[in-house]
């Protein structure tokens, strides 16, 4: 894969071309693009080779060079569970979501449900806006076959590799829970809860975030399997319910995060591979609680997104998905 910032003029170069692409960048910019073989999100925060930026001009392409055949597919919502039945033999799928959106509620909360959703590749991202614009524009998804864009839905692309290549999957993240910590769980699955068990205990949850001093930058997290799964906060107000970038889980058991060292520090150390070729997002809490502008993350770039998906929604994370050749895969 070719990961580069560029702009708009040689992004429609390459459609024009016939690649298969993935493209990352504000509405007005991928609205000038052509049609062709590509998907597209909106966000305007990009982790680049020069470090954090936020750029509302210019585009993030990925090519996804090792691509024999593939197809922009939107799946408008209700058909969302059906997504894993257009997949190719040999190939991967890129999904991406607007935030807010219904599409966005469904996946998160019954993606990891969807019928084979773990047998193949599946790795994307939440489209988002600038975070002074939240109220004023809608994050978008695209449609680069048909030259649409949709407010709603998910698009996906599913690709399939050469007979000679394979695709992974890998998560990095920092947090782990901190063990010490009151174990938190919920009454209902949602994106904002009332109130929390708090070791057994009801009590309203903002105001147990305020008496406790939680540091609302350090997500929840729940092991899944071995796997840390971050629960990011959006908003703890008094008296209101506190909101979240992904859904809690009814019954699962949370406990607050540790802050982690510095992060730009922690995401280099961290970060193995050669980015450079690596489709990978990383996430806007990320990007704001690092401080990550103008700092750079290894040789790993990509949007800055407002939720990370590897086969299910997470929060706070790099996702990477890599392409080699599957005599490396075998040895591996």
């Amino acid at each position: 894969m070719k990961n580069a910032m560029m702009s708009v003029a040689e992004a429609a170069a390459l459609i024009e071309a016939g690649k298969v692409l993935v493209v990352a960048g504000s509405e007005a910019a991928l609205s000038q693009l052509p049609k062709g073989c590509w998907i597209g999100g909106t966000s305007v925060y990009f982790m680049t080779d020069t470090g954090g930026r936020v750029d509302r001009d210019n585009l993030f392409v990925t090519e996804i060079e090792a691509a024999e055949d593939a197809r922009p597919v939107l799946y408008a919502g209700e058909d969302l569970p059906s997504l894993t039945m257009n997949r190719f033999d040999n190939g991967l799928s890129v999904i991406l979501i607007p935030a807010f959106s219904n599409a966005h509620e469904e996946f998160a909360i019954h993606g990891s449900s969807y019928s084979g959703v773990f047998d193949q590749p599946l790795m994307g991202w939440v489209t988002g806006v600038h975070l002074d614009d939240l109220e004023s524009a809608k994050p978008k998804v695209f449609d680069g076959a048909r030259g649409m864009a949709f407010d709603e839905g998910a698009m996906v692309l599913h690709v399939k590799l050469r007979a000679d290549r394979v695709a992974d999957i890998d998560i990095l993240n920092l947090f782990e829970p901190d063990q010490t910590a009151d174990e938190i769980s919920f009454a209902g699955t949602g994106f904002t809860a009332q109130t929390a068990l708090v070791n057994g205990e009801e009590v309203d949850f903002a105001s147990y975030l305020a008496e406790k001093g939680v540091d609302t930058r350090c997500p929840l997290v729940a092991n899944f399997a071995g796997a840390m799964i971050n629960v990011s906060f959006q908003s703890v107000e008094p008296g209101k319910p506190v909101s979240f970038y992904a859904p809690v889980i009814e019954g699962v058991s949370y406990r607050v995060a540790q802050l982690p060292g510095d992060y730009a520090s922690e995401f280099v150390a961290r970060a193995q591979g050669e980015g450079s070729r690596e489709l990978s997002c990383n996430c806007i809490l990320n990007y704001l609680y690092g401080e990550l502008e103008s700092k750079t993350t290894g040789s790993f770039t990509g949007p800055a997104t407002f939720g990370e998906i590897a086969y299910m929604l997470l929060n706070q994370t790099m996702v990477r998905l890599n392409i080699q050749a599957a005599e490396a895969a075998a040895v591996a």
